[in-house]
């Protein structure tokens, strides 16, 4: 049995801790039982202080939790948060001592929709990456020259006002189809797809254009879509995506021939430059008239040669009347030489050649060369009529190529006051006098501004 004194003890008393020592083993117990959390709630009470921290309540339907994240890792964060704003953050549970309040210090914060975008964005790159849809050895070349091209696009978009200004500044002579199409939202995807179907069907079609202009994740969502993925893989046409600005990457342009960074970099990728072309035709243009002139000058030389080798009818009359003048004189020598002996045998001589005498035959080869001459004559008009054929053609297909037929097209050449050709706006300076050559005359004006053409 307990003693008096016994009864008379009293227990120890428990060890008293002050408040700061109970947070401190609070805070202590919450940090080593959690390890770093991801939480999904709805920002709210957000306050931004001088010293770059943030201070927010993460809260759903049920309840709420205190946050704060430091100015070393809310720099990191890619957006301003808000208010009302669904966010998924990366935080270590602990508890703020000062005021024993339960907290989460904040690591990493995204936006709640965009992550879980991103997620699906990866996790379809993934997939079809390895099903070989972006692989390098099934994308095809662009056209050199297309004629048809099909844009598929909203029809009030930005991006098809830049498409169709680019085009037509280098290369207005394309045809160009467009096949509308909303390009966000939840109908996006199939109103896309329906619209390359339709490119597809197509008569013609050289190459098709995806785009619109830039936006946030969620805007360019509808390009991201698996079937419209596949459906661009099976386009019979070299595909250009032209989506979001330089920095945006969908799956479209992941899985398409050629991806540009802006829809009117994939217009210059798919048109030449009218100017370059103008200066290889010009260039052919210079040598095809030296070709001519070559040409030209051989055959000149042909007939001038032609007519040096035929030989005209009055020559051959002359050398035969200087023969007979020739005989003439012999004639006469040998009648005159005195010899009697031979007097006799000079005349039956000269009544042989009497007999013989070249008058007839004189007159036979005047017909003959009269025959000659007409049948020279003949050839000769023959030739030249050719020759003036052949020239007068030549002349007209020199006159189709001529540079006034081009000014009469509309065109124009323009100098500066020293009658410098200008081929580009740093050829001149505003307030310098220019002279543009048009086909009936000539313009001057003078420079008051320079509106070169920028790069996108």
């Amino acid at each position: 049995m307990p003693t008096r004194d016994s009864q008379n003890i009293a227990p120890p008393a428990p060890a008293t801790l002050t408040v700061s020592q109970l947070n401190r083993q609070v805070k202590r117990l919450l940090e080593g039982h959690f390890d770093f959390v991801w939480i999904e709630g709805e920002i709210s009470n957000l306050a931004t202080p001088s010293s770059g921290h943030w201070y927010f309540s993460l809260k759903d339907d049920g309840a709420q939790v205190r946050c704060a994240m430091f100015r070393n890792r809310n720099q990191r964060v890619r957006f301003r948060p808000e208010s009302g704003q669904q966010v998924r953050v990366r935080a270590r549970v602990s508890l703020y001592e000062g005021r024993g309040e339960f907290q989460l210090i904040v690591e990493h914060l995204e936006d709640a929709g965009a992550g879980a975008l991103q997620r699906a964005f990866e996790a379809l790159k993934l997939k079809l990456g390895a099903e070989g849809l972006f692989d390098a050895q099934r994308k095809r070349p662009l056209p050199d020259l297309p004629r048809h091209i099909a844009i598929v696009s909203s029809r009030s978009g930005a991006a098809l006002r830049d498409l169709l200004t680019v085009f037509r500044r280098r290369y207005p002579i394309l045809t160009l189809t467009l096949l509308p199409s909303s390009v966000q939202g939840a109908e996006a995807p199939a109103q896309l797809c329906a619209a390359l179907l339709h490119a597809y069907d197509l008569p013609d079609i050289d190459a098709i254009v995806i785009a619109r202009g830039g936006g946030s994740a969620e805007d360019l969502a509808a390009f991201n879509d698996e079937a419209l993925a596949r459906l661009i893989a099976e386009s019979p046409v070299p595909v250009v995506s032209a989506v979001g600005h330089e920095t945006d990457f969908t799956i479209a342009d992941f899985v398409a021939d050629h991806r540009a960074a802006t829809p009117s970099v994939a217009a210059e990728m798919l048109s030449p430059d009218q100017r370059e072309l103008a200066m290889q035709l010009a260039a052919v243009e210079r040598l095809f008239v030296r070709q001519m002139q070559r040409r030209l000058a051989l055959l000149g030389s042909q007939v001038k040669a032609a007519r040096a080798g035929i030989r005209h009818p009055g020559d051959r009359l002359r050398e035969q009347a200087q023969r007979l003048d020739d005989l003439d004189l012999r004639l006469r020598r040998a009648a005159t030489s005195g010899l009697a002996s031979r007097h006799q045998g000079i005349r039956l001589a000269t009544q042989r050649l009497r007999g013989q005498s070249p008058a007839a035959r004189l007159r036979t080869t005047s017909l003959t060369l009269q025959n000659l001459q007409s049948r020279a004559a003949r050839a000769m008009s023959q030739l030249q009529n050719q020759a003036h054929q052949g020239l007068t053609l030549q002349q007209a297909r020199l006159q189709s190529l001529a540079p006034q037929r081009t000014l009469e097209r509309g065109y124009a050449i323009v100098r500066d006051q020293k009658g410098r050709v200008l081929r580009t706006t740093k050829d001149v300076q505003v307030g310098d006098l220019i002279s543009a050559h048009l086909a009936d005359g000539t313009l001057e004006s003078t420079v008051t501004a320079s509106l070169a053409d920028k790069p996108e």
